[in-house]
């Protein structure tokens, strides 16, 4: 698990390092694991290092002292190496003392003084910092041309929330020092490529994770030689309508795809249903279906009484539960039917769902939102988005980016509930079904946007828009893909 730590944890596992090792040890540290970061993308860039030309952006913090530090580095690699001081006074003096004695130069930030550089690194603010960029920072930026390297957060990013109201920077590369922040899941669009260098802090565990492709590889569900048909999982959906039949086909298809185990429909579209999957086992109502592990309430079923009351039935079960779409606006009107309910729940929406329910959107700060409802409600939450984020009632969230954009777009969420409806009826725990289904649908629509390449539907240049159909299409070369991952046994 790749594990994330909000900035208060992190100035507390600094502080006995900083109280044993001698003064500026730490900083001098961090800045030789940026300036190593920083010649390797140089490398990438332009072919070498020397000789290249590298302007540091000075704020007054420690931010700004690991980027003189890293900058008297790369001056002894031979980089001409130029720092605007956005705070001349208050720059960092021992920093400052090292760059100049290598051999750099340090002016005051001002445009004009930018150049031409082959490489900039960003050490305006650091983890203490909030807000927009202040406008002699912004005008700086907004002129920038060449990539830029992020000191362990990029400044104009609310390193805790990933939240920007304002000018920010947007980092080719971030270096993380110590270890990574929500900022670089929450806004990893701004990161870019996240460096982690080790400066030898001790952590306690994180409550913010996320899932490694080989765990999600490992633990997917696949028929082992004594496993048949009913021991592999049976899920029920109970989705769709005569309005809209796509949202039963979507999500009783993806469950189909998900796993070797059984699909239960019940609904008024088992005809478009069995047209697509045949081996579906169709009836009218969640009532009459049979047996099952789990169940798929809500997409595309109306918010009728109708709905209302199959909604209030198989909330009444003992069974895990995924409520999504048309269930959540269900849900909204009567939210007693989950809170305190014993069996596990979990809720999908997205941010405009997540206001009905909560009477408020969850923006800036999703992940203290979506814990919020999750212990409130007794529940566990998916919030869909860009990133991904699914709470347990006790805090603990798991995160997962998407890599790009490719799933918005009508109907995913009615595969992703498909998905994630049929690992649960497999016996998996809530946290990690919801994280391995939003793990493989991502990637099923990256790879359905690139053309089956992985990897280039990161790339918006090099990929297509797509739609739900084609996502569902590609959701079985996405857990083929997951499981590549696995190390031999």
């Amino acid at each position: 698990m790749r594990s994330y730590y909000p900035c208060e944890a992190v100035r507390a596992a600094e502080a006995p390092l900083l109280a044993s090792l001698p003064e500026g040890t730490l900083m001098r540290r961090a800045a030789l694991g940026l300036a190593t970061v920083a010649a390797v993308e140089l490398r990438a860039v332009t072919g070498g290092v020397a000789g290249r030309r590298v302007v540091l952006l000075v704020g007054s913090g420690d931010n700004g002292g690991d980027a003189l530090w890293a900058g008297s580095f790369l001056r002894r690699r031979g980089c001409a190496v130029t720092a605007l001081l956005l705070d001349p006074d208050r720059a960092h003096p021992a920093g400052l003392a090292a760059l100049k004695a290598a051999g750099g130069r340090a002016v005051p930030a001002r445009p004009e003084h930018l150049g031409d550089p082959d490489l900039v690194l960003d050490g305006i603010v650091g983890i203490s910092g909030r807000g927009p960029l202040r406008p002699a920072a912004a005008d700086i930026v907004d002129a920038i041309t060449a990539p830029i390297v992020a000191v362990d957060t990029p400044s104009g990013v609310d390193p805790d929330t990933g939240a920007v109201d304002g000018p920010a920077v947007s980092a080719t590369v971030t270096v993380a020092f110590g270890a990574l922040k929500p900022v670089h899941a929450l806004a990893s669009p701004r990161c870019g490529r996240v460096e982690l260098v080790d400066i030898g802090l001790e952590l306690p565990e994180s409550r913010l994770i996320a899932a490694e492709a080989a765990e999600v590889g490992a633990i997917w569900p696949v028929p082992g030689p004594d496993d048949d048909k009913y021991s592999q999982g049976v899920v029920g959906v109970s989705a769709g309508s005569a309005k809209y039949p796509g949202a039963a086909v979507l999500c009783a298809v993806a469950a189909v795809a998900a796993t070797s185990g059984m699909v239960r429909y019940a609904g008024s579209a088992s005809a478009e249903v069995l047209a697509h999957r045949p081996e579906v086992v169709a009836a009218p109502s969640a009532a009459e279906a049979g047996r099952v592990q789990a169940w798929v309430v809500g997409p595309g079923g109306g918010t009728g009484t109708e709905a209302a009351e199959t909604l209030r039935a198989i909330l009444a079960t003992d069974l895990p539960v995924l409520v999504d779409a048309d269930g959540l606006t269900v849900l909204a009107r009567n939210p007693d039917l989950v809170r305190g309910r014993a069996a596990p729940t979990l809720l999908t929406p997205h941010a405009g769902e997540f206001a009905r329910l909560t009477g408020a959107r969850p923006e800036p700060d999703r992940v203290a939102a979506v814990r919020t409802l999750a212990a409130e409600w007794g529940v566990h939450v998916l919030l869909k988005g860009h990133v991904t984020l699914i709470a347990r009632p006790d805090g603990r969230v798991f995160v997962n980016d998407a890599g790009g954009s490719w799933a918005s777009t009508a109907g995913a969420g009615d595969v992703l509930s498909g998905t994630i409806g049929a690992l649960l009826s497999s016996g998996m725990p809530v946290d990690l079904a919801a994280a391995a289904g939003a793990r493989a649908h991502a990637l099923a629509a990256n790879l359905a946007a690139s053309g089956g390449t992985p990897g280039v539907g990161l790339q918006a240049a090099s990929a297509a828009p797509v739609s739900a159909s084609a996502i569902l299409a590609s959701l079985h070369d996405a857990v083929r893909l997951l499981r590549t991952y696995m190390p031999e046994s």
